[in-house]
């Protein structure tokens, strides 16, 4: 066991004997003598399955939905204790991160789709945060930047069908962050709270100070104010090897206001700001990658959001929603060890530069409702139009301007209409059709050429997305469910015009095709009650699914020196991706279990090669107890990862220093939480844990780096309210 330091030690120490002495203040006290949960109180538990899932039509949980759904809640992030919201996502069935640990390294993979390598993958994946899509694609650095801090749910949405409410190319699905408000944090009966927490990780001595500030105002208005400061040293793996340039600091903020208008009117106006800057980052995030060096790196990543809300619930043919958005994403960099190296090409990645996406989007829909005797309809239409610009702007050492052609400039425009109808009958039978239509318009910025040395033109194209999805439930035990999705994905400003000017040059890839998806799924769900004990509740949602991809967009490979005037980018004729999820859920008084699994296969059908970017299948299991009259929750989980399918990417001597490989691996982690919920403890909270308790030495397919090792984690937070 890695030795901590004596601060740390001590600070555990101290830790754990509060944590005895008021849970031992608590048993002394009444609150030892809460009453067991009524009968009705039982009926209302709810497992991780049958958590609301947010869309258009009529509300539904994560079992009753045609669709792979999982959220993730508050209860469920504060466990955790996750440093990047990379820890999030690790137990979702189906879902990986790519890159690194590093806090600026991190980028998604849903069912195979996304890797740290491939440019464009952030269009496969729709991100969104309070509704407002985002989106960072450069060479060697991750896709979203954020504090886990700032969310209180997050809900992600496999395979293509998202597409028609979402954005057409959603192939593998789309992640929607939420955030936090103030009347999470008000209770009944107050108009203030003040929130206060601090988090301790051993590995990297990572430390993080939260305050967040509630207040409702009159006639239903409410503000929001939280700032985090997040920083860490580097961190090391299982093996002991320290992740030169892995350390960070990062602020991070939101201000929120929420307010009446009219009768059922709801305005919602809010500002989020992430912001690191650091001095001798590692310059390559998504691997080690040494030989790049070091070099100072500043982002930021903002969101503005303005929205309008009314269900005008004395009119069916009214429920509208209407939103306007500024998001900003920039990297500015300076002083790489490598910098007297700056030269147009491929070198231009060590010179001084500023890299952004800046992004306006407005979004407009409304829904419709008929019912009869025994059905119910709900029509839902809307549009959503996007403009993006790009900029990357570099200096060579004289102060000369430099065109970054790995990373061009240029505009994407696009609007999209769609209409979703969801028919609920006998409340047994639900029908979900759906159709988008997407138009879409590449500019390039300067320094992008073509082939003969010319500015090329605009890229327009259209993109359609029909779906249809029927979920039927037999009875409250048992459901069936299935979907067919058609998705279109538009290639991105750096797949198309990407070029570099070295002795291995590609050129443009004006010529690619959209890629174009057919997704099926089909599944059970089971649900049952009063198994073991009376009360308790258990779920099993199992789905499979086939993706056939046709044109998908890939990196040339083999591009070396002398292989001149190619395209950067090719498609892939016929791709498949195919495979199933199982989640299940428990609940009852005393124990909990979740247990998600995760089987994909992807192959290129021309040639019958694996795709090297399919995860392998992936079990995880928690197992935990509660003991309700000390407000103490615990329990374990365990992560179990199959070998690489494709046995040339298992880890091997041939590989040399290859990062694309790996092995088999299990990690187990412990969780304990104390939350009182009466008595003079009320508005504490503890959580403490340890991620890969044995120290574990492992890499994750879709990683470049070696995972964290043996970490102990703690947070203690106190709210107050008046």
């Amino acid at each position: 066991m890695r030795l901590l330091s004596r601060n740390a030690t001590r600070l555990l120490g101290s830790a754990a004997l509060c944590a005895a002495a008021t849970v031992g203040i608590a048993h002394a006290q009444d609150d030892t003598n809460k009453p067991v949960e009524t009968a009705a109180q039982k009926q209302e538990r709810v497992t991780a399955l049958q958590r609301l899932i947010l869309g258009a039509g009529v509300e539904k949980v994560a079992i009753d939905t045609p669709q792979s759904v999982t959220v993730v809640e508050q209860e469920d992030i504060d466990q955790l204790q996750p440093q990047t919201i990379g820890d999030v996502m690790r137990s979702i069935p189906g879902v990986n991160v790519t890159g690194s640990d590093r806090l600026l390294g991190q980028s998604f993979n849903i069912r195979g789709i996304g890797a740290p390598e491939n440019a464009g993958d952030g269009g496969r994946i729709i991100i969104n945060v309070d509704g407002v899509q985002k989106f960072y694609e450069q060479y060697r650095l991750g896709s979203f930047f954020s504090d886990p801090e700032l969310y209180k749910r997050v809900e992600v949405l496999r395979g293509p069908a998202s597409s028609t409410l979402y954005g057409s190319g959603a192939l593998g699905g789309v992640i929607n962050f939420e955030t936090k408000d103030a009347s999470d944090f008000i209770a009944e009966g107050e108009t203030t709270a003040v929130r206060l927490k601090s988090s301790w990780s051993s590995n990297g001595n990572s430390w993080l100070n939260s305050s967040t500030f509630a207040q409702r105002f009159a006639n239903g208005a409410d503000l929001l104010v939280t700032g985090n400061y997040r920083a860490a040293d580097t961190y090391q793996d299982g093996a002991g090897k320290e992740m030169v340039g892995s350390n960070f600091r990062a602020w991070s903020g939101l201000v929120k206001s929420t307010f009446d208008v009219g009768d059922e009117g709801r305005v919602s106006a809010s500002y989020q700001r992430w912001d690191s800057n650091l001095d001798d980052q590692q310059l390559s995030q998504t691997s080690t990658a040494a030989f790049f060096g070091l070099i100072d790196r500043h982002v930021i990543d903002q969101t503005a959001i303005l929205s309008y809300e009314n269900p005008f619930s004395g009119n069916d043919m009214l429920d509208v929603k209407v939103s306007a958005s500024y998001s900003s994403t920039s990297n500015r960099q300076r002083n790489a060890d490598l910098r007297p190296s700056c030269s147009a090409g491929s070198f231009a990645i060590v010179c001084d530069s500023d890299y952004a996406y800046d992004t306006w989007q407005f979004n407009a829909q409304n829904t419709m409702q008929w019912s009869g005797a025994n059905w119910e309809n709900f029509l839902t239409v809307g549009s959503q139009t996007t403009y993006q610009s790009r900029v990357a702007d570099a200096r060579l050492n004289d102060g000369t301007p430099l065109p970054v052609r790995f990373h061009p400039e240029g505009t994407d425009l696009k609007t999209g209409v769609f209409v979703q109808n969801e028919f609920i009958w006998n409340e047994k039978l639900t029908l979900i059709p759906g159709v988008r239509l997407d138009w879409h318009r590449l500019s390039p910025g300067d320094g992008v050429v073509d082939y003969n040395g010319n500015v090329p033109g605009n890229s327009d194209d259209t993109a359609i997305s029909p779906k249809i999805a029927a979920h039927y439930k037999f009875n409250d035990t048992i459901a069936v469910f299935g979907s067919i999705a058609h998705t279109e994905r538009f290639p991105t400003i750096d797949e198309v015009f990407s070029t570099t000017s070295s002795s291995s040059t590609f050129l443009p890839s004006l010529s690619l095709e959209k890629e174009k998806s057919n997704n099926f799924e089909a599944g059970v769900a089971l649900s049952g009650y009063e198994l073991i004990q009376a009360g308790d509740a258990a779920q099993i949602k199992v789905t499979g699914f086939y993706n056939d991809v046709k044109d998908l967009i890939a990196l040339r490979s083999g591009m070396v020196s002398g292989q001149n005037n190619k395209e950067g980018y090719i498609n892939i004729s016929n791709a498949e991706i195919y495979g199933f999820e199982v989640e299940s859920a428990y609940d009852s008084d005393f124990v909990f279990v979740n247990a998600a699994y995760s089987y994909v296969v992807g192959k290129n059908k021309d040639t019958g090669a694996y795709l090297t970017t399919i995860a392998p299948h992936e079990l995880s299991f928690t197992l935990g107890g509660k003991l309700p009259q000390h407000d103490l929750k615990f329990g374990w989980r365990t992560r179990i990862v199959a070998d690489p399918q494709d046995e040339k990417l298992r880890s091997d001597v041939s590989l040399g220093n290859s990062t694309r490989y790996a092995t088999a691996f299990d990690v187990h982690d412990v969780f304990l939480t104390w939350k009182p919920d009466e008595g003079q403890m009320k508005g504490w909270e503890l959580n403490a844990g340890v991620d890969n308790l044995f120290d574990q030495d492992y890499k994750e397919f879709l990683n470049n780096d070696r995972a964290i090792g043996r970490t102990f984690k703690l947070s203690l937070a106190k709210q107050i309210g008046w």
